[in-house]
């Protein structure tokens, strides 16, 4: 496809069979790869460096995309390989559906310009420039004329919470201040993709921690597509809306934070997350079931009688026809309406309960399991009853957790 080509594409960034060899014979580098060598037996062989190994992955748009893995593993290079810093030795890299990899020169400084903007480790910043210089500085390099690109830094910089401290410089501020102003830098351009390495890792851990609710926060108004670099799991599960884990150059496993959790691809991703805390992650969704039995509205009492009997219950959620939520009946009352001679539900319906909804976090759940009586339904926002938890399961998991955190 031509370079200037854009083909429609789900997909913000594509990456197809990325290699990434650093090395002046590549080729042998990616001879011994496609036979399925390691990277340490053609590191021994060719003296060839293989940082990517066929690396393939998608993100959309507006997501919170995490890659993650140990130093050395791949995940800093990938990044770089996202905007042409590092040009991949093989493969397709697509932005909204437009091959990069052929670009020229001007076509690539202009796509770094207008679609990328980075947060490093390092802050980065000008010590003799003030913090409005700073952040005017990508601004300035594309050639916006001074009103202009004044204007835009103070809304970058009110947007991360420093309005008022344009004059100062960089030393004047603490260091999660300074990263404020890295990221501020990098939203002044009006970015579509932030690519962000590491960027919270030399903070202390509480401004680290007020740092990642605040790209939270700034992601839910800026619906920026942001690639986050981390070594950090705990960082990973809070902030990826999906994470992709990689060792050796390769990517192991991309999947949603409780997918990583839950169901490890392989024993390499399973060991990395071992000892991580599960209830951070698990939602209503996850440990849901299907319930044993329901009931419609137009049922009677002695309907609903007869199904908790069946299935060795004492009470049962009455749903419609669309399977939407009406209320929760139990044995004493629909036997109690039996004894009367009423024959419908609607007189005995409860609605004294809890309802969550699939998203909730396991550690809602707690207390909700803790004070309830009955199962808790798990609704969709469209009503539709989508399954039940029941104590014993929030119980098992939260036992489950702390003997692994223990562990």
């Amino acid at each position: 496809m031509n370079a200037s080509t854009t083909s429609q594409s789900p997909h913000k960034i594509e990456v197809n069979d990325v290699y990434k060899v650093f090395g002046r014979e590549p080729k042998k580098a990616l001879a011994l790869a496609e036979q399925g060598k390691s990277r340490e037996e053609i590191l021994k062989a060719t003296g060839q460096t293989l940082a990517l190994n066929r690396v393939s992955l998608s993100i959309d748009h507006g997501e919170i995309f995490v890659v993650m893995g140990l130093s050395g593993s791949g995940k800093s290079t990938l990044l770089r390989c996202l905007n042409l810093l590092i040009r991949p030795t093989q493969g397709s890299v697509k932005i909204d559906g437009r091959e990069i990899l052929g670009l020229n020169e001007s076509e690539l400084r202009l796509l770094r310009r207008q679609t990328f903007g980075m947060v490093f480790q390092g802050f980065g910043l000008f010590p003799h420039r003030s913090i409005l210089e700073n952040v005017e500085y990508g601004l300035e390099i594309q050639g916006v004329d001074a009103e202009q690109r004044q204007a835009k830094a103070r809304e970058a910089l009110e947007v991360v919470g420093l309005k008022g401290w344009e004059d100062q410089r960089p030393d004047q501020l603490s260091g999660g201040m300074q990263q404020r102003v890295g990221l501020a830098r990098a939203l002044a351009i009006q970015p579509e993709i932030l690519l962000m390495d590491e960027p919270f890792s030399a903070l202390d851990p509480l401004i680290r921690a007020e740092m990642q609710d605040e790209l939270i926060e700034l992601q839910s108004r800026l619906d920026k597509t942001i690639v986050f670099i981390t070594h950090d799991l705990q960082e990973a599960i809070k902030l990826g809306d999906r994470i992709a884990v990689m060792e050796s150059g390769q990517v192991k496993q991309v999947g949603t934070p409780e997918e990583i959790m839950m169901e490890p691809a392989d024993d390499y991703v399973r060991e990395f997350v071992r000892g991580v805390d599960r209830s951070s992650v698990m939602t209503a969704g996850a440990v849901m079931a299907k319930p044993t039995a329901l009931t419609l509205v137009r049922d009677g009492p002695r309907v609903a009688l007869r199904k908790m009997e069946e299935a060795k219950i004492s009470s049962l959620f009455v749903v419609d026809r669309a399977r939407k939520l009406q209320g929760l009946v139990t044995a004493d009352d629909a036997l109690e309406a039996v004894r009367k001679g009423i024959q419908s539900l609607d007189g005995i319906l409860k609605s004294d309960y809890d309802v969550v909804h699939p998203d909730t976090s396991f550690e809602d759940l707690i207390p909700i399991a803790a004070r309830t009586r009955y199962p808790i339904p798990v609704v969709s926002e469209d009503g539709m009853l989508r399954g039940i938890v029941v104590r014993a399961t929030v119980l098992r998991a939260l036992a489950e957790s702390r003997e692994e955190r223990d562990a």
